[in-house]
Order: structure tokens, then C-alpha cells, then sequence
């Protein structure tokens, strides 16, 4: 049994849910399945309400017709502050103060444009051609069944066509294997990231930090210098780090490791269930496959590793089985929280003349999971429809609650100003991966067990798989 406290504070502040553990609060039965709390807590206080999780309290707006007024109220309702102490001390560069390093946030900002339009057309190229070089070096020989562990494949191959793209080839005779040392390092690090981003000093959690350091290391000028053909967006990041002598190599160095953390911390795991839910579902195989054949077929290309397939932007979004299977399985796996925090004292003002008072630190949380598992909106919520976001042919994108079209209803990318900037780089690239995968190889499962997530990263973005599934494959013939 576990004992609430809930009192209004002020008048029009939402009812407190405070939790009887001093500092803690609600924070460990929230991390243990935050999407059943929230849900539980609902039910008994309606749609807001506010959870004391160690140390901080944290409003939750659960109506997705409210989104709108949290989203739009970027003013008064901040995230680039918390973003930015998060990943400085998670990635261990100092924090982008004003006074210290001027202007340094928005020029960063500015850059993301290398991730949109024409410049994302090169960045697609270049990642296309990446991951049919790495699937022929690696599955070339594969005439008869190769078996792997799948979320292994997928680690591999993501992470280094990712690397090679953003950052440029290691020249080494040895390149693979020097991006292989890499990748390992990563994953040990990003085991700990739930812990780092929950505040836990980096002290208590083992060889992290001396992982953390040597990663970093990679991306010293000196070593950067020598890999060859990176991206633009990575040259114009380098060229604003040069600007500011107050950042040490060291902190450029973690500025372009925490460039690589959100390049793939989150595609990796992404593919891995779009891969997954595919083979589970062979109708869904099937249709995507289809799809995918069909426009070889009416572009004259031939499919095979010998052959180098070329998709322009407008190609890969008419694939529409193959977007809408990945956009259902980003809707099963996927678990961010949208914060804002209050700037000041203030009212923010919601549909139907509701109020919530707030008090300046103030956190707000929007918790898409719980609008992607609603039956009312998503028909058998928790299973997989590999169609679900297609009518008559076409893209679906009008789904409605009590009767209501929503204006919100798939958010795996975040929200407004806390969008992900690399978010059309990461449907790209995971499109590309099953096209050239489903194109030249058969695959299949070669274990059958169930897959289920792993709720440690539950608010962090895109939720593992609690074990890892063995599946083979072979050229098609």
C-alpha cells in the first residue's frame, strides 16, 4: 500500500500526488511503468495533475486536445535550458551559458538546416550508398542461411553507415574494425544513459566515466582531421566550435560525441523493431516487399548487392506500406517525454476556460505514450497493424477522439520547439535500411519468442527490446 497526499496548493493549482518517501516522491513506482501510473492517476484525479518525482514537480496534461496550448506557449514554457544542463553534464561539456559562449545555441540551432530539404537530399544520398557498401561487405557471402542476433545486425549496421555519413571514413586498412571499437564503447555508455539523464552522478556507475573518456577522445581535432568525406553538417558544426576559444578541445571533442549519442541513440533500437514487427507479421513482409519491388521494377533498377540503388526524397515518401509499418512500430516502441518549464508565475490558459496555475521551475510533461496506446484513438492499441496509417492507398493522417479530429495523434519526435531536428535524416535512413535489406535478401526469424520492451528508458525515447532475437537471412535469388 502506498499513500497519497493530495491537497490543491494555491487555488487553480492541480491536485498533488507527493508520494510518503522524503526527496523521492512518486520516483520509483514511476520508473518502474510510468505509462500504468500516469493512467492510474487519471482515472482517480481527471486530466492534470501533478506528480512530486524526486525533487521536482511535474504537471502532466493527458488530453491530447490540450497539447496545442503547452506546445504553442513556447515563451513562458521553456526546454531548451533543461535540454542543454541535461546533455552538458551527460556528456560531460560545459553548459552553453550566454555570458560564456554567446550566441553559441542559436548558431547550433541554426545548422540543423543541413538536415532539411536539398542539403537532406546529399545527407540521404550519401547514407544510401553508406549502407549498400556495409550490407555487401557484410552479407555478400551470404548464399546460403547466415544466422545473427537482430538487434546486434541492426547496431552494427546503423551505427556504422550513421558514422561514416555524419563523420566520414576511417582510412585505416582497419576502418571497420576501428568503428567497431567505437560502437562497443558506445553501448556500454549508452547502458548508463538512463541513469545519467535520472541525474545520478557519473561516479556511481562503474567504468562509465572512463568510457565516456575515451569516446571522446575519438573526436579530438587531431583524429577528426583524418577521417575523410564528412558531412556538411558536422564541417559547420566544427567551424562555430573554432570561433570560441573558451571551449577547449575537450569540449568540442564532447560536443561532436553528443552529436553522434543523438544521431543513433534512438534510430538504432527504431530499426530493430521495424525489422522485428516485419518478420513477426509476414502479411506485412509481404506487403512492404511487394512495394518495394514494384518500384525497382519502375525505375529499371536492378536489385542485388552488385547493384547501386538510387532513391530520390519523393520515391521514399510514396512508399507508403513501408512508412506506415514503421510509423506503427515507432507508435508500439516509442516512450518521450515532452517537458517544458514554467519561466515564471503564470496561468496557462487551456481549451474550455480551463486553467492551471503554475509557479516559475515549474515542470509540464506531455506523455505521448499514453495518446498512442488509447483505444479510442488507435483501435486494439496494443497490436501491431502494419496498415494502420494508410486509406485508400493514401497516407492516413486524420485520426479523432470522442468524435474529434486530433491535431496531434503520432509524436515519437517530440513536440514544438523541443522537436527532433534530425527527424526526416532518421525516418530516411530507417526506410533505407529495410529497402535495401528487403530487397536483396530473404529473411526470416530462426527463434521464436516474444520481444517485449524494456521499460527502463520509459520517457527517454525510443524504448529496447528486454532480450535480443536470433534471425537468419540469404541473398534473394
Amino acid at each position: 500500500v502506498y499513500f497519497f497526499s493530495v491537497f490543491n496548493r494555491k487555488t487553480g493549482e492541480p491536485p498533488l500526488i507527493n508520494g510518503w518517501i522524503p526527496y523521492l516522491g512518486k520516483a520509483l513506482i514511476f520508473r518502474k511503468d510510468a505509462y500504468k501510473f500516469l493512467l492510474d492517476q487519471q482515472k482517480k484525479f481527471g486530466d492534470i495533475f501533478t506528480v512530486h518525482i524526486a525533487g521536482r514537480y511535474i504537471t502532466f496534461i493527458m488530453d491530447p486536445f490540450q497539447y496545442v496550448y503547452v506546445i504553442r506557449n513556447s515563451k513562458q514554457l521553456e526546454f531548451h535550458e533543461f535540454a542543454n544542463k541535461m546533455a552538458s553534464k551527460t556528456f560531460d561539456y560545459p553548459a552553453l551559458s550566454k555570458g560564456k559562449f554567446p550566441e553559441l545555441k542559436e548558431n547550433l540551432q541554426r545548422i540543423y538546416q543541413y538536415l532539411q530539404g536539398k542539403p537532406l537530399d546529399i545527407i540521404s544520398d550519401h547514407m544510401m550508398k553508406n549502407l549498400q557498401d556495409i550490407f555487401e561487405w557484410k552479407c555478400s557471402q551470404a548464399t546460403d542461411w547466415e544466422t545473427e542476433k537482430m538487434y546486434k545486425f541492426c547496431c552494427s549496421v546503423m551505427f556504422e553507415a550513421s558514422f561514416v555519413t555524419l563523420y566520414g571514413r576511417v582510412p585505416a586498412a582497419d576502418g571497420h574494425k576501428v568503428i567497431s571499437e567505437i560502437r562497443d564503447k558506445f553501448i556500454k555508455f549508452d547502458a548508463s544513459f538512463p541513469y545519467l539523464a535520472a541525474n545520478i552522478p557519473i561516479e556511481l556507475l562503474g567504468a562509465t566515466k572512463k568510457v565516456r573518456k575515451e569516446l571522446i577522445h575519438h573526436f579530438l581535432l587531431q583524429n577528426m582531421t583524418k577521417w575523410l568525406g564528412g558531412s556538411k553538417v558536422v564541417q559547420a558544426r566544427q567551424d562555430i566550435f573554432e570561433k570560441y576559444e573558451l571551449l577547449g578541445d575537450y569540449d568540442k571533442a564532447a560536443h561532436h560525441f553528443a552529436f553522434l549519442w543523438a544521431s543513433v541513440g534512438n534510430t538504432i533500437p527504431a530499426t530493430f523493431w521495424a525489422m522485428y514487427y516485419l518478420l513477426r507479421h509476414p502479411e506485412a513482409l509481404a506487403a512492404v516487399r511487394d512495394e518495394i519491388d514494384h518500384l525497382l521494377q519502375s525505375t529499371g533498377q536492378k536489385r542485388g548487392p552488385t547493384y547501386n540503388i538510387h532513391l530520390t526524397r519523393e520515391q521514399l515518401d510514396n512508399l507508403v506500406y513501408l512508412e506506415s509499418a514503421l510509423n506503427e512500430s515507432l507508435r508500439m516502441c516509442s516512450s518521450s517525454m515532452n517537458i517544458r518549464i514554467s519561466q515564471e508565475d503564470f496561468v496557462l490558459k487551456l481549451e474550455g476556460n480551463q486553467e492551471v496555475v503554475l509557479r516559475r521551475g515549474d515542470w509540464i510533461a506531455l506523455y505521448p505514450q499514453i495518446l498512442h496506446m488509447d483505444p479510442e484513438v488507435y483501435e486494439d492499441p496494443k497490436e501491431y497493424k502494419f496498415d494502420r496509417y494508410i486509406e485508400n492507398g493514401k497516407k492516413k493522417t486524420t485520426f479523432y477522439k470522442a468524435g474529434r479530429k486530433l491535431k496531434y495523434f503520432l509524436m515519437p519526435f517530440g513536440s514544438g520547439i523541443s522537436m527532433c531536428p534530425g527527424r526526416f535524416l532518421a525516418m530516411n535512413e530507417m526506410k533505407m535500411f529495410l529497402f535495401i535489406l528487403l530487397s536483396h535478401f530473404d529473411v526470416e526469424l530462426a527463434e521464436n519468442k516474444a520481444v517485449r520492451l524494456d521499460n527502463s528508458r520509459m520517457g527517454l525515447g525510443i524504448l529496447l527490446p528486454d532480450v535480443d532475437i536470433a534471425f537468419r537471412y540469404k541473398l534473394r535469388s
